[in-house]
């Protein structure tokens, strides 16, 4: 259903040739009916006929991001994709992923740099490293641990209420597994962090509850760009997709702190490339595949 979605939106996006509109008052002609191509789908899912009812998006087609991690999403973000955000507790994992999503890309005819890797990063900052964690536990103290437990129940059939909040956590190995492609990323992943990081009760409530299982930063703004650029250069990811723990501050402290110390590395803009989130991530603009006539239309 979500490639055929994607086929079909893609379609539509090209409907109309970007010159197509001419709005001529003189002679009284709106559009180019040679550069108006109503499309014909008929998939397993969806049956569309006609056209779009606006103008071809400036970026071409807005850019399509896939989130998850899963076996059928990491197919579908190499085959439509040109940002998947995942979830990533490590960068050897991180590192493992990027090159799996990368290598699939092939069999559909794109080249890794069509497709950007961006692992959720949430942050708590500090001026110093115990400023920092002072923050975090602060923020801990806010969690509803009864909450918690309950959702870990729910979600994994592991029932952790009789137990103290600092032992050991009981053994996931029996976890229920999720039958749908719907979370089943973020299933596993925490199910990894469960199982491979030793975590008290405590700890794997407080990680959950601040990040969701995504990677956890807290430090100063120079440790964060270090990690940051460890990351991209050792090829575990092209970018982040940013989440503060605390707001406006966290954000303020970020760009105020730790993109002049990326930009001193080369590793973050001083000017945009362009107007459009196209442009500024780099993603050349499709082309409309109804522009070139050798084209077969579907």
């Amino acid at each position: 259903m979500a490639e055929e979605f994607v086929d079909v939106v893609k379609l539509l996006w090209d409907s109309w040739e970007e010159s197509g509109l001419l709005w001529d008052k003189k002679s009284g002609v709106k559009f180019d009916p040679a550069k108006l191509h109503p499309i014909r789908f008929k998939g397993k899912v969806y049956s569309v006929e006609g056209h779009l009812s606006i103008p071809r998006p400036p970026q071409g087609h807005p850019v399509i991001v896939q989130a998850g991690s899963s076996e059928s999403g990491k197919e579908l973000a190499a085959r439509t994709a040109e940002v998947i955000f995942t979830i990533q507790a490590s960068m050897q994992s991180s590192q493992r992923f990027y090159q799996d999503v990368k290598n699939r890309m092939r069999k559909y005819g794109r080249s890794p740099d069509q497709l950007l890797v961006m692992p959720g990063l949430n942050t708590i900052l500090g001026e110093t490293a115990a400023e920092a964690q002072d923050l975090e536990d602060r923020l801990n103290e806010l969690n509803d641990t009864d909450a918690m437990i309950a959702n870990i129940y729910e979600r994994f059939g592991i029932d952790l209420s009789g137990y103290p909040l600092d032992a050991p956590l009981p053994s996931f190995e029996h976890a229920k597994s999720v039958d749908t492609a719907d979370g089943k990323g973020h299933h596993q992943v925490v199910l990894d962090i469960a199982q491979g990081q030793n975590l008290t009760i405590r700890q794997l409530i407080n990680r959950l509850s601040g990040a969701s299982g995504h990677m956890n930063f807290t430090g100063t703004p120079l440790q964060l760009a270090d990690l940051i650029e460890s990351w991209i250069t050792n090829h575990a990811c092209d970018g982040f997709n940013l989440m503060c723990s605390l707001l406006p501050d966290g954000l303020e402290l970020f760009v105020d702190k730790v993109v002049p110390e990326l930009q001193n590395r080369g590793l973050f803009r001083t000017a945009y490339e362009g107007t459009t989130l196209r442009e500024n991530l780099g993603l050349e603009k499709p082309a409309n595949v109804f522009a070139d006539k050798n084209k077969v239309r579907t």
